[in-house]
């Protein structure tokens, strides 16, 4: 999509403590006992609110309304009916111009703030989740949300069409799924390190998932897509916006904040492969300006 459009600064200014000045209610009582208790419920509902997270307080402004649609220039809410649904026939006659990303497990914590990220940069995104009512709930109309089985073709099938990317915030999708014909680059946020440096009991819990790790990156290798597998140090739920480590073995003892491994993820969407690329990352002193430059980088010391 051309262009980017930032949501207001006060979103990206939040802190942990988050301050509601009360407004007086314009409502006649009976006696000043009244106001206190009206003031007591008030200041009780916004010190719930000044725990909410990073993410929801985002979410908080994508489900403001037609005010914020307007803003981004989408059509309101409205429910569809059986004139709506197009024939899958038809649908193949005609086909969409791939330019969506589709995002996996997308009702997950990373998963909800790679979104977040796409509708900022103003993406066509389609993204697979459990609940469709909860994320349509959420997303409103800037997500096309799909929820169903990833192993039936006619499913995957719908789920693909129009699809130029994809991003796997986590594992499980790659390796169990068939055809993904007519993708353009596929990103995968990889634990694979962190499971591969476990040990002891660790290592048994985190058993099934490093299998799958395993199985996803093997089978993207051998897909012939150009890929990005993002090889991620321990994710965390701390602030993004540090700084980065981005050699080899920084990932099996590093961490890496969640917020940060979304972006990593969306900006790699700016950069395809020719073949594939594979680097490790985790939080560090080492600033970056230029995504486009330090992909480049990663690929050229990949190539040699």
């Amino acid at each position: 999509m051309a262009g980017s459009t930032a949501l207001p600064s006060t979103l990206f200014t939040q802190t942990s403590s988050i301050s509601f000045p009360f407004h007086k209610i314009p409502c006649k009582f009976s006696s000043p006992s009244s106001i206190f208790d009206v003031e007591k419920r008030v200041l009780a509902r916004c010190w719930a609110k000044k725990k909410i997270s990073f993410v929801d307080q985002i979410l908080d402004y994508i489900e403001g309304g037609p005010k914020l649609r307007k803003w981004y220039g989408a059509p309101d809410l409205r429910p569809r009916d059986a004139s709506d649904e197009i024939d899958e026939e038809e649908e193949d006659e005609f086909p969409e111009a791939r330019d969506a990303v589709l995002v996996t497990n997308g009702d997950s914590e990373i998963g909800q703030m790679v979104i977040l990220s796409l509708i900022v940069k103003r993406t066509r995104i389609k993204a697979l989740v459990k609940d469709k009512r909860n994320a349509m709930e959420s997303f409103g109309t800037y997500v096309e949300s799909m929820a169903g089985d990833t192993g039936n073709k006619t499913f995957l099938k719908k789920a693909l069409r129009g699809v130029r990317a994809i991003i796997c915030p986590s594992e499980g999708f790659i390796s169990n799924v068939g055809s993904l014909k007519g993708v353009q680059h596929v990103i995968l946020l990889s634990q694979l390190s962190v499971y591969g440096g476990s040990g002891g009991i660790q290592a048994l819990m985190k058993g099934n998932a490093r299998k799958l790790a395993e199985q996803d990156e093997a089978t993207l290798i051998a897909s012939g897509i150009p890929y990005t597998i993002i090889r991620a140090g321990m994710l965390q739920n701390t602030p993004g916006g540090k700084g980065f480590r981005f050699e080899q073995g920084c990932a099996t003892n590093g961490s890496l904040s969640k917020e940060d491994a979304a972006s990593i993820c969306v900006e790699a969407l700016d950069s395809t492969p020719k073949k594939g690329l594979i680097f490790e990352v985790a939080n560090g002193e080492e600033k970056v300006s230029d995504w486009k430059e330090l992909f480049t980088r990663l690929m050229e010391k990949t190539e040699q």
